[in-house]
């Protein structure tokens, strides 16, 4: 379970990026945060795994306050949670499988990890977490010979492969082709239901939101003014999501059919 309560952040030059949010999220949710760019979608879901601090209030999870934790303490709860970029971060002239096995790395003796010695084991569990997204046949494969969408694949195995309880995903699909994106939302959506992993991700396209998940948040500068479930938004709801501004067609096309 993860708990907002009352918590806010405010950066170091006076911005506000949140503003007293209170909200939980049980755990195999599948959440997605929607608004307009600057709202603070991003400062919400990385202060679930402290790359952002809360400067205010609380951000509880599994009973936890994330912000009392430190050093190792604060190494070993971000195991549990994996954290999935729009840029992708692999090692582009690496195979796949050796991008995989980075996420084993943190829990390696120094000498393996300086000489790149992965046992039996490790490597047939990065495999299942290929065959999990589709992409077992790309093993072998160098990451810069993939698309960009087979990348975005690659990411999500690799943090499959450090079995988190919950994964956060920053606009994982901003820079994919519409197919490639419906491909890796699917993966998400299918790992959510057979894993019971809890997905949060922040999301520009309204359209796959509204599609996928199961519960909506909608941010406008940084506070929540929406939070319900996928089916009851409506263009009143969109109107205060996102200050009246027009809403793509691609988006009305979802919701009104």
């Amino acid at each position: 379970m993860i708990e907002f309560i009352n918590a806010g952040k405010t950066y170091p030059n006076g911005v506000v990026g949140l503003k007293n949010i209170t909200l939980t999220i049980e755990q195999g949710e599948f959440v997605a945060i929607i608004g307009l760019s600057g709202a603070g979608k991003s400062t919400l879901i990385r202060t679930v795994n402290r790359m952002h601090d809360a400067t205010s209030g609380k951000v509880i999870v599994d009973g936890i306050d994330v912000n009392t934790l430190k050093g190792k303490e604060l190494r070993k709860f971000r195991r549990k949670i994996g954290m999935i970029f729009q840029s992708f971060n692999l090692v582009t002239r690496a195979t796949v499988i050796n991008n995989v096995l980075t996420s084993d790395i943190p829990d390696m003796p120094w000498y393996r990890t300086l000489f790149g010695i992965f046992t039996k084991e490790q490597k047939m569990k990065a495999l299942k977490a290929l065959d999990k997204v589709g992409i077992l046949d790309k093993a072998y494969t160098r990451c810069d010979q993939l698309s960009g969408g087979q990348q975005q694949r690659v990411a999500l195995a690799r943090t499959l492969n450090q079995n988190p309880s919950i994964i956060l995903a920053d606009e994982p699909v901003a820079s994919l082709d519409p197919i490639m994106a419906d491909v890796v939302m699917d993966d998400f959506k299918r790992i959510n239901k057979e894993m019971n992993i809890t997905i949060i991700i922040n999301i520009h396209h309204v359209d796959l939101a509204l599609k996928y998940a199961n519960r909506v948040i909608g941010i406008r500068s940084g506070e929540i003014v929406y939070d319900g479930k996928s089916e009851d938004v409506n263009q009143d709801v969109l109107d205060k999501i996102y200050a009246g501004k027009e809403v793509p067609e691609m988006v009305k096309e979802v919701v009104y059919g």
